[in-house]
């Protein structure tokens, strides 16, 4: 079903995107290509800041600072998030800039024991009886 703005077709539209790219990156062993979602409201930052360029179109967006540095992003169909790829966060966006993207990332939900596992190198966390899936 399509609502009058095209939001359910985005939608569908963008949940192929994601299942593509994720084959990709699988396929072609490329985690770098992966999406990181943060609120729209970290490029207000950017606005306010003189001498930096902000283009956009409905879907696609750049944060410039001319000679500096420049970072493209996705813009959800709603407009109230962004996503770049993990690989333009690490080679494109400078140190100094991450602390206030990770402020507006948009969490998943996942399993905060799981991903301390992960962190932690161990092979399991101990949180209670074994559960039938």
């Amino acid at each position: 079903m399509t609502t009058t703005d095209g939001t359910a077709a985005a939608t569908d539209e963008g949940a192929l995107a994601q299942r593509l790219l994720l084959h990709r990156a699988l396929a072609r062993r490329e985690p770098e290509l992966l999406q990181v979602r943060f609120r729209a409201e970290v490029i207000d930052r950017y606005r306010r800041r003189g001498g930096v360029q902000l283009l956009r179109t409905r879907s696609v967006g750049r944060v410039v600072v001319p000679g500096v540095w420049s970072l493209d992003v996705g813009i959800s169909p709603d407009g109230t998030e962004v996503h770049v790829p993990v690989q333009d966060l690490l080679d494109r966006l400078p140190a100094e800039e991450r602390d206030h993207w990770l402020e507006h990332m948009v969490p998943q939900p996942l399993s905060a024991n799981f991903l301390k596992m992960r962190m932690a190198g161990s092979a399991c966390i101990d949180d209670g009886e074994p559960a039938a899936w």
